[in-house]
């Protein structure tokens, strides 16, 4: 019943609209390597995989459990029919070492599997830049080109609805803590953005297993900023509460692009308890097959001569 909302859910979603373009970029918009999505999709026509090793470590003063994780992360971003709207495959596989004390020794055991493997669409609903699009300076007044715009404060909004899959089997302990976790689920998210030249600002307030009796909360803040023309840095916020583990997430990174269709990126984990303590480092790569189509001619709607189209003005290059 849930996945038959859901897909209606996002039907009226793409009805309403359709006649939104979420803005092609000429070079990769990647959402590594912070975790939180961004607003816009990739394009219709792109796909774009992005992924990347990691290493972890945890440790529960209270049950004095270690962890020593391998892991990957990836996603794989398909834009389908309409520039607003993304498929997308989001997941993360982990090998973990674990060890504890029995009495006066210590016990090891090892886990893999997925911690993480979600299939999911997302829909641009409302773009604020699309609006200002045509916006022309004022030749008669320096005062009111200088003064700040309001509607920059207006985000790019996205709503996405996913469905969580992972093995019928699951290992002990998964992902701290025993407890029972439904193998599928359902899976929801609002997402905005703000864009204010070379710096991006991404909120996801993410409602997951919303089906499962355990259902999980999550809010993700991330703050991206450009530095120069190839690099970018990045902070990120999260916090997260469930039936079995709670937590706030700091993370810190940067990518640099290599060329328009290929990012690297490094970043680091950490948090602040001791139930468990968890740090992590990691590296990725995002990858783009680009089949875009041509932009629809958009013309100014005050150029009474038709004007250039809009597929032959400078393209603003999202953060994200």
């Amino acid at each position: 019943m849930m996945k038959k909302i859901s897909v209606l859910f996002f039907l009226l979603c793409i009805g309403f609209s359709e006649n939104i373009n979420a803005q092609y970029t000429e070079t990769i918009n990647a959402n590594r390597p912070g975790i939180s999505q961004g607003a816009f999709a990739v394009g219709r026509g792109v796909l774009q995989l992005e992924a990347g090793p990691y290493f972890a470590k945890d440790k529960h003063d209270l049950t004095d459990l270690e962890s020593t994780n391998f892991g990957a992360e990836y996603e794989l971003r398909y834009g389908l029919l309409w520039e607003n709207l993304e498929l997308n495959i989001r997941g993360d596989f982990m090998f973990a070492k674990r060890e504890f004390p029995v009495g006066t020794s210590m016990e090891t055991y090892t886990v893999s599997n997925f911690r993480t493997n979600t299939f999911g669409a997302k829909v641009l609903v409302y773009d604020p830049y699309k609006r200002h699009y045509f916006d022309k300076p004022n030749l008669y007044s320096w005062k009111a080109n200088q003064k700040f715009k309001w509607w920059k404060l207006i985000p790019a909004v996205s709503v996405y609805a996913g469905y969580n899959f992972m093995p019928s089997t699951r290992p002990e302990g998964y992902p701290f803590f025993g407890g029972e976790i439904a193998n599928s689920s359902a899976k929801a998210a609002l997402i905005t953005q703000h864009n204010w030249g070379g710096t991006a600002f991404m909120m996801n307030f993410i409602a997951d297993r919303i089906t499962d009796d355990h259902k999980r909360f999550v809010a993700i803040f991330t703050l991206t900023q450009a530095v120069g023309m190839r690099s970018t840095i990045f902070a990120e916020f999260e916090t997260s509460k469930d039936d079995f583990y709670s937590d706030e997430l700091f993370r810190l990174g940067g990518a640099y692009l290599l060329m328009p269709d290929l990012q690297v990126d490094i970043s680091g984990l950490i948090n602040f308890k001791n139930t468990p303590f968890r740090w992590a480092i990691g590296a990725g790569v995002s990858y783009r097959l680009d089949f875009h189509s041509k932009d629809e001619k958009l013309r100014d709607p005050d150029d009474k001569g038709g004007g250039e189209p809009a597929d032959k003005r400078p393209r603003r290059l999202d953060s994200r």
